[in-house]
């Protein structure tokens, strides 16, 4: 009976006796035997940096100005854009705009508001300014009849484009 391990050392044997059976058929082969060299030392190669982060090579310029740092991840430069115009949303701002229904506008030579009321059934008073909908909707104009928002979305390629939507009041076309 083989005491535990004593497999191990036997293919351990087996693997080296191959490794060298290996080197000596490549020297019966012909093939040349590995030389060591060393590294080449470095001639008239000065590398000066300065604090505007260019590198002067010989005689060639290299300047690191303007270009972006291939080590930093293009999704954190939008998530901390995204997190520096955080701020509470109103419960407007957390509906979007194909839930809400205008039910009522009111013209006046004070300014002109306008209620839409939401899926729960609950009214809420909206005026020129007011903050609504998921997309950064913006109540920009309220007229007879109808309420004009401006939102935000982006395209396929990520810009940012701007669509008007018109909320009309039921029966109202």
């Amino acid at each position: 009976m083989q005491r535990p391990g004593r497999k191990r050392k036997n293919s351990l044997v087996v693997a080296a006796v191959c490794a060298w059976l290996f080197f000596l058929s490549m020297e019966a082969w012909g093939v040349s035997k590995m030389v060591y060299k060393p590294p080449r030392s470095l001639k008239d190669v000065s590398l000066a940096g300065d604090a505007q982060g260019t590198v002067s090579k010989g005689k060639t310029l290299l300047s690191a100005k303007g270009k972006t740092d291939p080590f930093k991840s293009f999704l954190s430069i939008e998530e901390a854009v995204e997190k520096k115009k955080k701020r509470p949303r109103t419960y407007l701002e957390t509906l979007d705009l194909s839930q809400l229904d205008l039910i009522a506008t009111i013209l006046n030579k004070k300014g002109n508001w306008a209620m839409v009321r939401d899926a729960k059934g609950l009214g809420h008073v909206i005026r020129k300014g007011t903050l609504i909908g998921t997309n950064e909707g913006v109540v920009r104009e309220i007229r007879e009849g109808e309420v004009v928002i401006r939102e935000k979305h982006r395209d396929f390629l990520g810009k940012v484009k701007t669509q008007e939507v018109v909320k009309r009041l039921p029966g109202k076309k």
